[in-house]
């Protein structure tokens, strides 16, 4: 199988999954979308109504900032990847639960190592933590890092923006980074958990 039919292979087993409660509640289960050569790779936190309802990742309004970031940054969304660390629903848009990231943490591993995008973006402490367990989002976002050959890109979500306007110019700023990154004007620093973390890697 080439890339795009090992991805598609991997979304049609979550959206027949049933390894956890939250398939028993959803819609639609919400596997990810955008090309499997994708240079750049999102990983928010999980789908919400209007992802549940179409079975498409970021389509509510947290997804239309962030075209709206993308956009001022000349990324086009058709071009990155798209994903969440789980990939049903939580009731009530509730965080997740630690055992149903780790249930969809090998369906996520999976799509990273198909695509082994140049950058992974995550989005929201939930995203950033399975790279950086340890670490504050509110010191780290921004911060491009390079763990095992893999450069991470920790980022607020954009729907902490859409709660707190205050973050806007925090997260228009750190997209700016990202251009700065990819046009090769930002270089990422390695980066070494220490010793003593539970190191939920993505791979």
């Amino acid at each position: 199988m080439n890339r795009k039919e090992m991805l598609e292979a991997v979304h049609t087993e979550v959206r027949a999954c049933t390894l956890c409660p939250l398939h028993a509640a959803r819609t639609r289960a919400v596997p990810g979308a955008g090309p499997a050569d994708a240079e750049i790779m999102f990983i928010g936190e999980a789908p919400g109504f209007h992802e549940d309802q179409q079975g498409l990742p970021f389509v509510g309004a947290a997804g239309r900032y962030l075209n709206e970031l993308l956009t001022k940054v000349g990324i086009d969304r058709q071009h990155v990847f798209i994903t969440n660390v789980i990939k049903c629903r939580p009731p009530s848009n509730r965080e997740p639960k630690a055992e149903e990231v780790e249930t969809c943490k090998p369906y996520l591993d999976r799509q990273i190592e198909i695509i082994s995008p140049r950058v992974i973006v995550t989005l929201g402490r939930h995203s950033m933590a399975r790279a950086f367990p340890e670490e504050k989002i509110s010191t780290v976002h921004g911060q491009p890092r390079e763990v095992n050959g893999q450069i991470y890109f920790p980022m607020y979500h954009p729907a902490a923006a859409l709660h707190q306007p205050s973050l806007r110019s925090v997260l228009e700023a750190d997209f700016a980074r990202l251009r700065d990154l990819l046009d090769g004007n930002l270089e990422p620093e390695t980066y070494t958990p220490p010793p003593d973390a539970e190191q939920l890697s993505l791979f």
